[in-house]
């Protein structure tokens, strides 16, 4: 697995130290430079350090490998043992998800996330885990502040083992006649011996070291695609849409429009019985009574035909009203229709957006690995002018 390519760099550690020693005459038991061992150590032992700084965040990063992998299984199994049934309602409450805490904090925020947004009807928007565990979050978790420089820092290393080994040597050469030079040719040669050597595993382990970081996150970047994929298949909670918002709105008016034309339908046929009724009465009681009283009971029968004919309009008021609220229906449908247009052309620019995200991402991209492919020949071409 290449998450575990980061071990090659012990073991080329381990040889390149080896090879120094024997160089510099431990193994052969010829003559020691003191100066010059003691320089090939410093600079080992500073390499040393900056490995395993990094091996740090390799190990962090292999085991989120190992975690995203095994959860992806994880939601696999379970889906193919519902019968492909959503399995967000399984995890939404699920205390413990990840094994890593970075992956279980990140996991954690998009559940109040999408609780926040809850409705009676489901998510009020789509919320993708993406926004939470992502290639950012990944670089964070594996030092990528750190370790994107460290393939330079060894170059720098090597250069500045040259410059010193140079140093060294014309700073003890001396001589007006070739005697006396020849007499410090020794001390010449001793100081470009640690220059190149200095110089040859300083380049070799940035190089072997950018490949191995190269392949750690590119693996990661992997396996976590494939994690989210897969958890967009099986656990992805639904999100109800703007349009169905909208459809479920205009049904709820359209029943509250029929209530109310019922509602008028009963109000007509009660008062017209009702006018129907009173006026029977009044006549049978006016021809009744009209003997014994004559003119009072007519008066009489005026009044109460009077309040049949105002509980006549008072219905027909009723009617006019839930005309209105039929009308006030009809306007909120069509406002519900242009906010719905709205959200479509706000998706639709925020779709174009990330697209122009995505291009100039992977602009740049292309411009920091151009100008990291400058650099580095530059650098080749300076160390075979100089030598």
């Amino acid at each position: 697995m290449k998450s575990r390519l980061y071990y090659v760099l012990y073991f080329l550690y381990v040889i390149v130290v080896a090879f120094v020693l024997y160089l510099n005459g431990v193994f052969t038991g010829e003559e020691i430079s003191v100066v010059n061992l003691s320089i090939n150590i410093g600079f080992l032992i500073v390499i040393g350090i900056v490995f395993i700084i990094s091996s740090v965040s390799f190990g962090r990063l292999n085991r989120i490998i190992y975690d995203l992998e095994d959860a992806a299984i994880r939601l696999q199994k379970e889906y193919k043992e519902s019968g492909g049934k959503n399995l967000w309602g399984n995890y939404k409450d699920n205390a413990k998800v990840f094994e890593e805490n970075v992956l279980q904090e990140a996991f954690d925020k998009y559940r109040l996330r999408v609780k926040s947004a809850k409705t009676r009807r489901g998510a009020a928007s789509s919320c993708d885990l993406g926004e939470y565990i992502n290639e950012d979050l990944l670089d964070k978790a594996g030092m990528n502040f750190f370790n994107s420089g460290v393939s330079g820092t060894l170059t720098g290393l090597g250069i500045l083992g040259t410059f010193l080994g140079l140093s060294m040597g014309l700073g003890a050469f001396s001589g007006d006649d070739i005697f006396s030079i020849s007499d410090n040719v020794g001390s010449l040669l001793s100081g470009m011996k640690v220059a190149f050597h200095t110089s040859v595993y300083g380049i070799f382990f940035s190089l072997v070291f950018n490949i191995v970081y190269r392949s750690i996150m590119s693996d990661v970047y992997e396996t976590l695609g494939e994690f989210l994929d897969v958890f967009r298949q099986t656990a992805q909670p639904a999100a109800v849409k703007e349009d169905e918002n909208a459809a479920t709105m205009l049904v709820y008016q359209a029943g509250m429009a029929n209530s109310l034309k019922q509602m008028l339908e009963l109000l007509k046929g009660n008062a017209t019985e009702q006018t129907a009724g009173v006026e029977r009465i009044v006549d049978k009681f006016t021809s009744q009574m009209q003997a014994a009283l004559d003119t009072d009971f007519k008066k009489l029968g005026n009044v109460l035909k009077s309040a049949g004919e105002s509980q006549a309009a008072s219905a027909a008021n009723a009617a006019q009203m839930v005309e209105a609220v039929t009308a006030l229906v009809e306007v909120n449908r069509s406002v519900q229709e242009a906010l719905a247009s709205v959200m479509e052309r706000q998706e639709a620019f925020s779709g174009e957006l990330k697209e122009q995200k995505k291009i100039l991402a992977d602009a740049c991209s292309d411009m920091s690995d151009e100008i990291s492919s400058q650099i580095y020949t530059f650098e080749q071409m300076r160390n075979l002018y100089e030598k």
